[in-house]
């Protein structure tokens, strides 16, 4: 068939977009993207956004610093976080991956709260269960606005893998999109690597974009699930 979906896929390299216009909502991003969108109206100056990984936190982030102009700080002992969020607003990603000093981050907290500007940061969990010991700190993490991102589902799953595919010129069928989202993990973060090794695969053995792919990628990274053939199905 001489069809685009069929050609070989060519390196031309690709660029994600992560501005609002580009933000594929569903009822699982419905809050956070409210929140982000209601800027500078927001309830209170500290919003932590909460959600499993690949849920979109990060990407929401990105067009929220990009919105105001928010600086990326480091909550270690020493920094100069709390001086930056007295002047700008301020983000910090990963709250309870990469750990904080908790000292820093009620100075920062502080700041913000006595000079009007914000700071939002992103976690896997809620402030609650990150083992604050520092009382004072666990008091102000009680008065901030917790929003939730949740795991896509099936028409989001999709239309965020058709997405990614055409970032890199590539434009599968929709049953090859239909296999991937049965049978990958729910999240956008597995779309997003699922992607960049088919792509990866297909351009070291100069094939197309198929099914049998999928499934081998999906295989590789754990998340196969049934890669049983469908039977009527081609490649």
């Amino acid at each position: 068939m001489n069809r685009r979906d069929d050609q070989l896929p060519l390196p031309l390299g690709h660029a994600p977009q992560i501005s609002r216009d580009d933000l594929l909502v569903s009822s699982s991003l419905e809050a956070a993207v409210a929140i982000v969108d209601h800027w500078p109206q927001w309830p209170s100056p500290v919003v932590v956004l909460v959600g499993p990984p690949g849920s979109g936190k990060s990407h929401l982030a990105a067009i929220w610093a990009g919105t105001c102009k928010a600086v990326a700080i480091d909550l270690q002992p020493g920094t100069q976080a709390p001086e930056i969020a007295a002047g700008s607003p301020v983000v910090y990603e990963d709250a309870d991956r990469r750990g904080f000093d908790e000292t820093a981050l009620f100075h920062v907290i502080n700041s913000v709260r006595e000079n009007g500007t914000w700071l939002l940061i992103t976690a896997r969990s809620r402030p609650a269960a990150w083992g604050v010991r520092l009382p004072d700190l666990a008091s102000r993490l009680k008065a901030v606005t917790v929003v939730e991102t949740g795991e896509p589902d099936d028409d989001l799953l999709g239309q965020v893998l058709m997405k990614l595919f055409a970032d890199r010129q590539l434009f599968p069928e929709e049953k090859l999109i239909a296999y991937l989202v049965a049978r990958m993990e729910r999240s956008l973060e597995t779309a997003h690597r699922t992607v960049a090794e088919m792509d990866r695969l297909a351009l070291a053995r100069q094939t197309r974009i198929s099914r049998a792919l999928a499934a081998e990628v999906l295989e590789k990274i754990g998340n196969a699930g049934d890669t049983q053939e469908i039977p009527g199905e081609d490649d």
